[in-house]
């Protein structure tokens, strides 16, 4: 979730104790959630959490039918005994269908009752021919609900959930989301560094849930600000949640559950 970013974006204190609240942006936008893979350099997670006051992260579990992140686990250790929310993602591919996908991803990230569980569906810019369709989606989805009693979180941008094309070959989605498609019952992790995000079509009346709005300290989101590094973590992306970080962590432990959001 680092360079394939830019595809998607082409459209604090430090004191030691007490621990500072999570910042807050305009709007009620809490700035507390990170992305990373084993491409980031983690030197100390509670450094994170109690330095630039960072709540939850989200780390990449697998991709396609047969790649486990190598870090995964260690670091899930590593952030939970930090007392910091676990998340765990996944980069879909064309290669394998996507129950299959779904059951590796499931293996790969154990999910416990409050690990939250997401998607990443966007255009493979690094193997534009591996890049997942809308119908391997959807049934990555219908197998994750099966398995779990829980949606996972849709990260995309308007551009790509929408049908646009992209890169050299003009490769699509397959056909844009519908407010039909089960993906559209899924919470929304909305990728776009402008200041003023556009929201796909399935979502419009339902807004998003995270933003990540800049990546790898590169300028971008609420008033195109640079944005801070993070303490005891090296190049990762930020994210903002709507509400209040007492929002942030029900959401984390219900999210998707039931009938879906």
């Amino acid at each position: 979730m680092l360079t394939r970013r830019m595809v998607l974006a082409g459209l604090m204190s430090l004191a030691a104790a007490p621990m500072a609240p999570a910042a807050a942006k305009p709007g009620g936008r809490l700035d507390a959630v990170i992305d990373i893979s084993h491409m980031t350099t983690v030197s100390d997670f509670n450094l994170a959490r109690k330095r630039s006051n960072i709540l939850g992260v989200i780390h990449k579990a697998s991709e396609g039918g047969d790649w486990r992140d190598p870090l995964y686990a260690e670091r899930r250790a590593q952030a939970e005994a930090a007392g910091l929310l676990w998340g765990a993602y996944h980069f879909g591919t064309h290669q394998f269908s996507g129950a299959d996908q779904a059951h590796m991803f499931l293996a790969s990230a154990r999910p416990g009752p409050a690990t939250l569980l997401a998607l990443d569906l966007e255009f493979n810019d690094q193997n534009p021919s591996n890049t997942m369709q809308l119908r391997q989606a959807e049934a990555f989805v219908q197998t994750v609900l099966a398995a779990t009693g829980r949606y996972p979180l849709i990260y995309t941008s308007a551009a790509w959930a929408d049908g646009k094309r992209m890169g050299a070959g003009r490769h699509s989605l397959g056909g844009g989301i519908t407010p039909r498609s089960i993906l559209a019952r899924c919470p929304l992790w909305l990728a776009d560094y402008r200041g003023d995000p556009q929201l796909p079509h399935a979502w419009r009346g339902k807004g998003w849930h995270f933003w990540q709005y800049a990546g790898d300290g590169e300028q971008g989101g609420p008033r195109r600000a640079r944005v801070g590094g993070v303490a005891g973590i090296e190049s990762c992306d930020r994210n903002l949640f709507r509400g209040t970080a007492e929002m942030l962590r029900h959401f984390w432990k219900e999210a998707g559950r039931a009938l879906g959001t």
